[in-house]
């Protein structure tokens, strides 16, 4: 009887080519007893954050002994470390530029090694391919049973993901698109463990101001609290402030991109 692993992928690699395929087949190669879920291809390009912020929120609902294989990788084949962490309910492995770590620290990390063991890298190992060559071997193994011990030397300094907090001031918080989901919501990083800190309340009114258009919208608890094609705020399935439209684009609304500054201001109307 097989006993079949979980591995899940994570790339800025998109679907066009055939990247995400090669990576499989490695891991495929070491063992077929796998199940894949590609938890999103279509992070923006490089965008570390973005990704990081993708694993975090959906890590929790996989269940114990899943191999989280993460490649967004500006930094690939420079000096950079290939890591494999051990967390109290998965296995992440990745670079370590951030990307692994939110989600790792979440359900609290056990252990951290650097990539060094060249039993488990390709021989012929591309400069620009580390996900094939080096990460999806490293996944292969740790299915079939391999301890992160084997990998290399045990190391504690991680790189922290280049996550920048809200700003609180008196009347207004200020934050940053994170992610623009397929339905266009932007979701911000404002967590909703921030706003129940300032006692923010469904029900109230703010002034959004975001790529330079400001709307005065409604924090609601349901996108259909408000009439189809009109604008809100919400705490999305996420647990991070989104403004959303209902029925509607937000991004299209407010010609928004990941990255873009938004304002909310406790209004008065």
């Amino acid at each position: 009887m097989k006993v079949w692993g979980i591995i899940t992928l994570l790339t800025d690699f998109g679907l066009k080519d055939a990247y995400v395929s090669a990576m499989k087949g490695v891991i495929l190669s070491i063992s077929s007893s796998v199940i894949f879920v590609d938890i999103s291809h279509n992070v923006s390009r490089y965008n570390i954050r973005q990704g990081a912020f993708l694993l975090s929120v959906v890590s929790p609902y996989f269940p114990k002994g899943t191999i989280h294989l993460a490649v967004i990788d500006p930094g690939v084949g420079l000096s950079r470390r290939r890591i494999a962490i051990k967390g109290k309910r998965c296995l992440y492995v990745g670079p370590d530029n951030g990307l692994l770590l939110p989600a790792a620290k979440a359900e609290g990390i056990e252990k951290a090694v650097e990539i060094k063991d060249e039993r488990f890298i390709h021989p012929s190992t591309s400069t620009t391919f580390e996900g094939r060559d080096i990460f999806a071997p490293v996944a292969g193994n740790l299915l079939k049973g391999l301890s992160i011990e084997d990998l290399g030397p045990e190391i504690h300094d991680l790189v922290e993901p280049l996550f920048i907090e809200p700003e609180v001031k008196e009347d207004r918080i200020v934050g940053l698109v994170i992610h623009i989901d397929w339905f266009g919501n932007l979701i911000t990083n404002i967590s909703k463990r921030l706003l129940e800190t300032l006692r923010v309340i469904a029900g109230i009114s703010f002034e959004v101001n975001l790529c330079g258009v400001s709307k005065v919208m409604r924090f609601c608890r349901a996108y259909g609290e408000v009439p189809d094609n009109s604008p809100l705020i919400i705490v999305g399935s996420s647990g991070f402030l989104e403004v959303s439209v209902n029925q509607g684009s937000a991004m299209a609304l407010f010609k928004a991109v990941i990255g873009s500054k938004v304002e909310f201001i406790i209004s008065t109307v």
